[in-house]
């Protein structure tokens, strides 16, 4: 029934599809008295505490949401096409016709869904992602994003495997790299200025000789009419900073070009199951 629903929304035109979105995202922001605590806790801690960029990333956060039919669903052309523009890609394209392996960080930031879908149609792609809680779901995610160059990879040592392959063969490889890792596969690391569990993978893939990694968002445009992706190159180390530090500290500067668009509901600082909690911080003088 699900899958029914997704192919008939698919049709209707991007702008309705994001109208509604806006309207589920201030429903769960009022329905949820944890997700709304949680939202705008994530939005001060990171200084983002004015209404104004507070309601747009409501709004943001249920139209993430509601273009995953046009994005699922569609013909892998049509969602191509909805890539208006790109910024940073010519680099990329000589790189990769050079044959170097490509790495792409794309956090929960605009449409991070149709990245990939886009990469696909200029390269193969290997996506590390994580099957759903609910399994019943993981066929229809799986339709979504499967899709010709696209190969998913689950988030487990097997799919880590498919991942370093797919970069030893030059190929290119995605991951999201917010995403709060199992026990045993991050560490705690300042993000906006509070701990957070990151993931060790993406962090030490992005320090490895030979990779040229990006990080990567796709913006979404008003009054839907599409999307445009910005692609940056990893910044460099700083002096004493370790590979999450680093990698946390990319992720801020790309969020804080759209922070309206990022996805401050998550629950980023968790602790996960069986880690030790981080240490407390010492109060400023």
């Amino acid at each position: 029934m699900a899958r029914v629903l997704m192919r008939l929304a698919a049709h209707l035109p991007l702008r309705v599809l994001h109208a509604a979105g806006v309207l589920l995202g201030w429903a769960i922001y009022g329905i949820s008295p944890s997700y709304r605590r949680q939202l705008r806790g994530n939005l001060a801690r990171a200084g983002y505490g004015k209404a104004r960029t507070r309601r747009a990333a409501i709004g943001e956060a249920g139209k993430m949401i509601a273009e995953l039919p046009a994005l699922w669903f569609r013909p892998h052309r049509e969602v191509a096409e909805l890539v208006r523009a790109i910024e940073g890609h010519a680099e990329m394209l000589a790189a990769h016709a050079r044959g170097e392996p490509l790495l792409f960080l794309t956090p929960h930031l605009g449409c991070f869904e149709v990245t990939s879908l886009y990469a696909a149609t200029l390269m193969p792609i290997t996506v590390l992602y994580r099957p759903p809680k609910i399994a019943a779901l993981e066929p229809l995610v799986r339709a979504g994003r499967e899709r010709p160059n696209v190969r998913l990879a689950p988030a487990d040592l097997s799919g880590v495997r498919e991942v370093l392959a797919a970069l030893k063969r030059g190929n290119a490889a995605g991951l999201l790299p917010d995403q709060v890792p199992g026990v045993g596969e991050g560490e705690w690391a300042p993000f906006f200025g509070a701990p957070a569990y990151t993931m060790t993978l993406a962090a030490r893939l992005a320090e490895r000789p030979g990779i040229r990694c990006y990080l990567a968002y796709a913006r979404r445009l008003a009054r839907g009419a599409g999307y445009a992706i910005a692609l940056r190159r990893y910044p460099q180390t700083r002096a004493g900073e370790t590979p999450t530090q680093r990698l946390n500290r990319a992720l801020e500067e790309l969020i804080r070009e759209c922070p309206e668009q990022y996805l401050w509901g998550y629950n980023r600082y968790k602790t996960p199951h069986g880690a030790t909690p981080p240490e407390p911080t010492e109060p400023s003088a």
